[in-house]
């Protein structure tokens, strides 16, 4: 795809330990095009943290094992040992994090201000990539680019609305609300200017109230500084606000990728209809999805949703390819569901 800004390829990986090796991600694909919000949805435990820490390249060095596929960001290969320090100035700069708990994710023993202040020390879009090599302790901090980058700080803090940002600044992490540490986890993320943001179910530690705040302040800061967002989810309501396409995980692979209209208004894989049929309805009634996800240690081969779904056949058992379903909808199925479910009309984002 031309325009695509991230292109995960047949990425598969897993971690070896006393139980053998876990096929965590098997095959798996997606892309992220600028300035569009994907969401990443599934069950628990299907992969979806796994594929965003693999891009930010975070993931435990010592008992990983990739075993093929590529993840290209602009150009950059984030697997290859050769692109090391191009890698480099990639994380923490183009691509940032806002992680799933903002209660665990500040240091409690220093202030806010002097944690912002050592992030933009070293990603700050005004330092150059390598300028230092130096030890931590003895690289300098330039007075006129501290001074610049305070002012882009609490120009940021005022962005995400967080009131009196000057006295924020000089408070501990446990003296701010759960929702207030959030904001500043976005403008963290914001503040060294990426192209992408991977927002790790950034509203699960939160009251549902705060989290349609942050799901919409999130919405409206990419929109207007026209950056990518990756938001990993549980959560299809939420999906459904924020997202402008939506990629579906299970158990370690990907098995469709749809526009959000599309997918809410024609799931077209077995497992998507079934998790869209979970939703609690109106009245409270649900469907869950009968059995279990398979064993990462021995999955089954082929689909591997075929041990829950009633339409497999002999033809699961071996790889099904990636059907197109229709413009920018793609399935991984060789029985694709074509009928099409009742509309559902997403209203225009404010």
């Amino acid at each position: 795809m031309a325009d695509a800004l991230l292109t995960v390829e047949g990425l598969s990986l897993g971690f070896r330990g006393d139980g053998g090796f876990a096929h965590i991600l098997d095959g798996a694909n997606m892309t992220v095009r600028g300035g569009e919000i994907m969401g990443l949805v599934g069950e628990s435990g299907c992969g979806k943290t796994t594929l965003a820490r693999a891009i930010l390249g975070v993931l435990p060095r010592h008992s990983l094992e990739i075993r093929g596929g590529r993840i290209d960001f602009g150009g950059v290969d984030m697997l290859s040992p050769d692109s090391a320090e191009a890698q480099e100035s990639v994380r923490g700069r183009r691509v940032t994090f806002i992680p799933q708990d903002p209660f665990t994710s500040l240091n409690p023993v220093f202030t806010i201000g002097q944690q912002i202040d050592e992030l933009m020390k070293w990603k700050s879009p005004r330092r150059a990539a390598g300028s230092s090599r130096a030890p931590a302790l003895l690289t300098p901090y330039p007075r006129a680019r501290r001074r610049i980058d305070r002012e882009k700080v609490m120009e940021m803090l005022n962005l995400v609305q967080l009131p009196r940002p000057d006295q924020l600044l000089r408070k501990y992490p446990h003296e701010v609300s759960g929702g207030q540490r959030q904001r500043l986890m976005i403008a963290m993320a914001l503040l060294p200017e990426p192209d992408l943001i991977i927002a790790d179910e950034p509203t699960t530690a939160l009251d549902v109230t705060i989290q349609a705040q942050i799901l919409g302040l999130l919405r409206k800061l990419a929109s207007d500084r026209d950056v990518a967002v990756i938001l990993t989810t549980h959560d299809l309501g939420s999906a459904y606000e924020i997202c402008d396409r939506i990629t579906v995980m299970y158990a370690g692979q990907d098995v469709e990728a749809a526009p959000v209209a599309e997918f809410f208004n024609r799931p077209t894989h077995p497992y998507t209809a079934k998790l869209l049929a979970s939703l609690p309805e109106g009245g409270g009634g649900m469907t869950g999805i009968p059995g279990e996800l398979p064993s990462f240690y021995a999955p089954p081969p082929g689909c591997r949703f075929q041990t829950r779904c009633e339409r497999a056949t002999e033809g699961c058992r071996t790889r099904p390819p990636a059907n197109v379903a229709g413009p920018g909808h793609v399935v991984r199925c060789v029985h694709p569901l074509f009928e099409t479910a009742a509309p559902v009309q997403k209203e225009a984002q404010g």
